[in-house]
């Protein structure tokens, strides 16, 4: 008796290699265009030169200011962009091709600045650091998507973490003070962490929905009080925020002591959690058990590890980075609550989370890129500049399209992601 048996067709090495040159040449093009754009848009109306301020008077050490004239420095960038897509036509690999292409994107972005500040002068120093505070939020609340999607839970929840989080900050800060705020932002973000982890891993409710509910729920409830109690008792709504901790002698370096070393306890926390983040998850069984769970529960459950444990700890885990991501809305900006004055910050966290690549370090550089093009569509709209500055606010999720599309590579979520698991 003959046995017949059909053979699942392999990728060959030609389709890979077809697959990898189609993308260098699409990257190839995009550069190119970015250089035509640059030449024939910003070159022609750069006469002059672009100042950058990059220390102010009372400084330690006043550094001069940048001084770029824009013409030739417009010319430069285009013929940059030009080199950089012609070699992705000719020799370009995905490793090169995403190099390329974040670099190509720099390049754009510097020839914009030095376009908008052409005849005007504005602090280079002050707005890197105002994208570094504007990427707190974003970097934590995409933390929180990594704590949870690494173990299959799709946590749409974050901005509801994020608001409960600003709310408890508010009205503990008021009472307690700005460290009893902050325990209290914690515990409320991981107390919907663990609500969250009920409804989806025990009750195996869609992650989806659950997520809306949450953030529905918090959002009618912070508004209700804000409106109705805040507004009576305003001594309920009036916290201490933490002012900025400067680092002795390294937060005296120019440029970078302002941006990295003279900030408050929010930033410092971010860096430390995205650090132990990576740490937990690609360094330790305890990590290795996790992302187990993330790609392939039943598997990790015939090797003895619960799986509903996991996801409980690190849902509850990811409540908690997103209640301290919370705090800092009122405790380390302003002070008070108001209505909804998380604005999405939550679903770009997301968008920061696919960005990264579903890891810690990736989401905090991603977030950095969001906090940055929110920091230079402010300073754009004091420059006034011709192109409105809410252009600029969509390039970051663009990008993240980008990415997800698998134009520079493939980004993939954790195997069994958004999957519910039931133990036979």
């Amino acid at each position: 008796m003959t046995v017949t048996t059909e053979m699942t067709p392999v990728p060959t090495a030609r389709k890979i290699d077809t697959g990898k040159q189609r993308q260098a040449r699409i990257v190839g093009g995009l550069l190119i265009a970015l250089a035509v754009l640059v030449l024939f848009v910003f070159a022609p109306d750069a006469p002059g030169a672009a100042t950058f301020r990059l220390s102010r008077p009372t400084d330690p050490w006043v550094v001069p200011n940048l001084v770029i004239p824009a013409g030739p420095f417009t010319y430069a960038i285009a013929a940059l962009l030009a080199f950089l897509g012609v070699r992705q036509f000719l020799r370009g690999g995905v490793r090169w091709t995403s190099i390329s292409l974040g670099f190509g994107l720099a390049l754009l972005v510097a020839a914009f600045l030095v376009w908008a500040t052409t005849g005007k002068a504005f602090s280079l120093t002050g707005m890197l650091q105002a994208t570094v505070v504007r990427a707190v939020p974003i970097a934590l609340g995409g933390l929180a998507g990594v704590l949870s999607e690494r173990v299959a839970v799709v946590n749409i929840a974050i901005e509801g973490m994020l608001l409960a989080g600003a709310f408890a900050g508010a009205l503990a800060g008021s009472v307690l003070g700005g460290v009893g705020g902050l325990f209290a932002a914690v515990a409320i973000g991981g107390l919907f962490g663990f609500i969250l982890a009920a409804l989806v891993v025990t009750y195996r409710m869609d992650q989806i929905i659950a997520g809306v509910v949450i953030n529905l729920f918090v959002l009618g409830l912070t508004s209700y009080v804000s409106s109705q109690v805040f507004q009576e008792y305003r001594h309920l709504n009036n916290a201490p925020v933490f002012r900025s901790i400067k680092i002795p002698l390294l937060g005296d370096i120019p440029v970078i002591g302002p941006v990295f070393f003279n900030q408050n306890l929010f930033v410092y926390g971010a860096v430390i959690m995205v650090l132990v983040a990576t740490y937990y998850l690609f360094y330790t069984r305890t990590g290795l058990r996790a992302r187990a769970v993330g790609e392939h529960p039943k598997a990790a459950d015939t090797l003895g590890i619960n799986v509903y444990r996991v996801r409980y700890i690190n849902v509850t885990l990811a409540g908690m980075v997103a209640g301290f991501g919370g705090a800092w809305f009122t405790l380390g900006s302003v002070g008070r609550f108001d209505e909804g004055m998380t604005g999405g910050r939550g679903y770009i966290g997301l968008a920061a989370m696919i960005f990264g690549r579903w890891h810690p370090v990736g989401a905090l550089m991603a977030a950095l890129v969001f906090g940055f093009a929110d920091s230079l569509q402010q300073k754009l709209a004091l420059l006034q500049t011709p192109i409105p500055s809410e252009f600029l606010a969509m390039a970051p999720y663009i990008a993240t399209i980008i990415v997800v599309a698998g134009l520079i590579g493939r980004a993939r979520a954790p195997a069994a992601d958004g999957e519910a698991y039931v133990k036979e």
